[in-house]
């Protein structure tokens, strides 16, 4: 017999050799229904896998991400099965599932590719196969008997990985009907729950991300277990692209990009600017109540500044190729992370323990160079801005200092009614500790530090092996917008070892040199990615206080333009934004065009409100309408913006 321990805490015995099907049936046949991967000490696995030893098991569903993910990996799979048949000779890359679905790689033969309006023929497919119900058989298969397996089928980029990136007694395939794919699992017992599946679209993407390969397709698509489920999904795609934040922008005239400036790299219009400037004094408001010193710090640094922090190492392939300068030997590279700099800040005179912590604060630049096809308006640029900061401190003030942080993350997220969000603990790989830097001691205190900090502010964070930064764990923030789409916004990381790294220390009481711990965090994360989800979150209708126009008047003929005028300048004496809409069109016009640019409030100007020095206010979205002075409209505008702002005055407990 052996002892399975439940999430509840329970413990239940089972013969030796049970599995997560078996085990859900002896709890209720409800649970079986419905429980689709399982996992075991961490692991997902398929649920007729056999358990042969005590073991942590915890039962997915399909509102559980592993039971998703495991869900749309078959489908994967299912689509590239789908493919085999309706393709002969189709070759097959990488096809994994992903935050909202599944896409496989594929490249067709002579110069054959899939469209759109293939689509509803390999859905057709797809819904055959998986009616079948084909079990999804797994096996485990030496290197050699892959390489030949694979090969037979012609499948010349699966050999391809094999050669190059597995390791024999590691491989494992699954086959399901025809088709059989490399594989490490986790999958469904059968191909009988796919119910509901929707090709969502197709795009390039070059062989292993490298552009200098072939280019394949590929193709993304999203199942579910019930039509019904589709169906909501649909409509929700419906209304993220009314909500797109490239729409919106350009509809509002915040950014753009320019193909001569170069892709990627986003130029912040006027008004967008106005926006990103109100987030950021804001931001300066509740760091200045929580002892932060702002700094600037260049674009570039040296090469061997990247070295020394370990960057280089690992996002070199990532970063712009080093700049050199007619000085032999002399190189410099576009930043790609803040925290080299703000090392080097600290380093620069002899600090005490008197002085710590120190809490340095930047919105700062950084360049990454991102693949051409994963650019993506605002959220995948290649030059963006974080509200960077870095704390360093004595081990002793790591989690005050960590929760502190996690004080300033919820203030703004309860800003900007961000009231949806979950953590999550990044933790190391424990099967791999060769991609990160520093000795497991430090990984210890810092992941230690990050779980005791959030168990003491009662949030419920779910931990993820492997998602660390290279230099330190990290607790991530994913905000669900009002869409119910996931986003990671804020980060905090605890890291013991560029301190190291940058021979960085302070003198201690007992007057002795010790090394700092370095906490880096970014509430808003990347401005750029924050204000694409804002955009989405709010469909471009921001907060009184926030919004770049507050206030459009429209003047009902170009009689009256002098007189909006006077009032637009009347309002900016006391703070409130104004623009004229003083284009030859009727009135209906303007409504719409400024009702386009989610201005909150418009303001109808004519004969009468001239006579009367007065104001028609139309509230945006609304056929409500009424009549003020313009000094009764200015104080309504100033009033709301003072309420909404109290929610910035947030200050330390301690």
């Amino acid at each position: 017999m052996i002892k399975i321990s439940f999430p509840d805490g329970s413990v239940r015995e089972y013969e030796q050799g049970v599995n997560g099907l078996q085990i859900a049936e002896s709890i209720s046949p409800a649970l079986a229904r419905d429980v689709i991967a399982c996992g075991v000490n961490g692991e997902t696995v398929e649920l007729n896998r056999p358990i042969n030893e005590d073991s942590a098991v915890q039962l997915y569903k399909w509102d559980d991400e592993a039971g998703k993910h495991a869900f749309w990996h078959t489908s994967a799979h299912l689509l590239a099965e789908a493919l085999q048949e309706l393709y002969p000779g189709i070759q097959f890359g990488f096809g994994p599932a992903v935050e909202n679905g599944f896409f496989y790689d594929v490249l067709l033969k002579d110069g054959m590719s899939i469209k759109e309006s293939d689509f509803p023929t390999i859905e057709a497919k797809m819904k055959e196969l998986a009616s079948k119900k084909e079990p999804v058989v797994r096996k485990e298969i030496s290197k050699a008997d892959a390489l030949k397996e694979f090969a037979d089928a012609g499948q010349t980029y699966k050999c391809e990985h094999i050669e190059q990136d597995l390791e024999d007694g590691s491989i494992t395939t699954y086959t399901q009907g025809a088709f059989t794919d490399l594989c490490k699992g986790p999958h469904l017992l059968n191909t009988g729950a796919i119910k509901a599946i929707k090709l969502t679209s197709v795009a390039g993407a070059f062989w292993r991300g490298d552009a200098t390969r072939e280019q394949m397709q590929r193709l993304y698509g999203v199942s579910f277990p019930k039509k019904k489920m589709l169906d909501e999904y649909l409509l929700m795609l419906e209304e993220a692209k009314k909500r797109d934040h490239r729409k919106i922008g350009k509809e509002m005239d915040l950014f753009m990009f320019s193909e001569r400036v170069g892709k990627g790299l986003p130029i912040w219009l006027p008004k967008g600017t106005e926006l990103r400037l109100r987030m950021q004094d804001m931001l300066r408001k509740i760091q200045k109540n929580y002892g932060y010193q702002e700094v600037i710090t260049p674009h570039i640094g040296g090469k061997n500044l990247y070295m020394t922090s370990g960057h280089y190492a690992h996002y070199g392939k990532d970063s712009f190729q080093p700049i050199h300068t007619p000085e032999e030997g002399e190189e410099y590279m576009l930043k790609p992370m803040n925290c080299p700099h703000h090392c080097e800040i600290f380093a620069w005179k002899p600090r005490s323990y008197k002085d710590l912590p120190l809490r340095i604060a930047e919105f700062g630049t950084v360049y990454r160079y991102e693949q051409s096809g994963e650019l993506h308006g605002l959220t995948r640029v290649r030059s963006f801005t974080q509200d960077d900061a870095h704390i360093f401190c004595r081990p002793e003030q790591v989690k005050n200092e960590f929760l502190r942080v996690m004080d300033i993350i919820n203030a703004v997220f309860s800003i900007f009614h961000f009231d949806n969000f979950e953590a999550q603990i990044s933790l190391r790989d424990p099967n791999d500790h060769e991609k990160y830097i520093g000795s497991d001691e430090v990984w210890e205190k810092g992941e230690s530090a990050i779980i005791e900090a959030c168990r003491e502010k009662g949030l419920k964070a779910k931990i993820e092996y492997g998602e660390a930064a290279f230099y330190g764990p990290k607790l991530d923030f994913m905000v669900k917008d009002a869409i119910g789409r996931r986003w990671q916004l804020g980060t905090i990381q605890v890291d013991y070892n560029l301190p190291e790294r940058f021979k960085l220390e302070y003198t201690d009481e007992d007057n002795t040199k010790k090394t700092p711990v370095m906490i880096h965090r970014a509430p808003f994360g990347s401005m750029e990615r924050f204000c694409a989800v804002l955009i989405e979150h709010t469909a471009g209708h921001f907060p009184l206080w926030l919004t770049p126009d507050q206030v459009a008047i429209l003047p009902i003929s170009e009689k009256y333009n002098e007189y909006a005028r006077k009032v637009a300048k009347e309002f900016d004496v006391v703070g409130v934004r104004a623009t004229v809409d003083s284009r030859n069109e009727k009135i209906g016009r303007k409504v719409r065009d400024n009702e386009m640019k989610r201005i909150p409030y418009m303001l109808i100007v004519g004969e009468k409100e001239q006579a009367d020095g007065t104001v028609s206010v139309r509230k945006q979205g609304s056929e409500e309408r009424g009549v003020m002075t313009i000094a009764e409209f200015a104080k309504k505008i100033n009033d709301e913006v003072a309420e909404m702002l109290r929610a910035t005055d947030v200050k330390p407990e301690d």
